[in-house]
């Protein structure tokens, strides 16, 4: 059975959503503000955290800073936003969360997305594979990015995203491709959230060399190819 940390300061919704993961067969633990949700943490084992941004004390993006940088760095996050811009899920992510749902949300939407981050954690891992194209390598296991012997330091979104392009090599990817693929479930497409991390990719991949990796095909999304 998975243990899920909910850290919801709204305790109708907190009641609701627990009680739908009871249902479903997880073992749910709720904290109401930051602080408390990093003590219960310290103190259990947990599979996935869904972690609300606006709390009392500590907001869910500090939260999510915390926690990792703690032994529990590896645990998926699940970010709950009631603000969906683009600017907010990109904050998000950038504070180290796996993925993220705009309220409010359908309760099904939710479930698919905590099996999604619990399949990917519960992965066996593979023999060490590599990927390469040019002078740049991805190490699938340990998930480290080298270009001419420099590593590059990537976030687990930016690393998913590059892992995707690498695994389709000279592959025209449109912006559906890469979201139901890096981000599991479809996204919001009035946001632009795959362009701001292309761009991310790029600066972290491409910039400083002389050989880009990273192509734009004009009206149909990116592709990775050697110049």
């Amino acid at each position: 059975m998975n243990n899920i940390l909910l850290i919801e300061d709204e305790q109708n919704v907190a009641a609701f959503i627990k009680k739908g993961l009871e249902e479903d067969g997880y073992q749910v633990l709720v904290a109401y503000d930051g602080n408390s949700g990093l003590d219960l943490l310290a103190q259990s084992e947990v599979d996935l955290i869904i972690l609300d941004i606006i709390l009392p004390g500590l907001n869910g993006l500090e939260v999510c800073k915390k926690i990792r940088k703690s032994l529990h760095k590896a645990c998926p996050i699940l970010m709950l936003t009631a603000l969906g811009t683009t600017d907010n899920i990109v904050k998000g992510l950038d504070a180290g969360a796996d993925d993220y749902l705009a309220k409010p949300f359908k309760f099904k939407e939710l479930l698919a997305r905590a099996r999604a981050l619990l399949r990917r954690k519960n992965r066996i891992p593979a023999e060490e594979t590599q990927l390469k194209i040019a002078d740049l390598e991805l190490n699938q296991n340990a998930k480290t990015a080298i270009r001419a012997h420099q590593e590059i330091k990537l976030t687990s979104t930016e690393y998913r995203l590059l892992e995707f392009f690498m695994k389709n090599q000279r592959t025209v990817l449109s912006r559906i491709d890469l979201l139901e693929n890096v981000w599991d479930i479809n996204f919001n497409m009035g946001t632009n959230v795959v362009d701001v991390y292309v761009n991310y990719l790029r600066n972290k991949v491409d910039k400083g060399f002389d050989s880009k990796l990273i192509h734009t095909v004009v009206g149909m999304g990116y592709i990775m190819k050697e110049e």
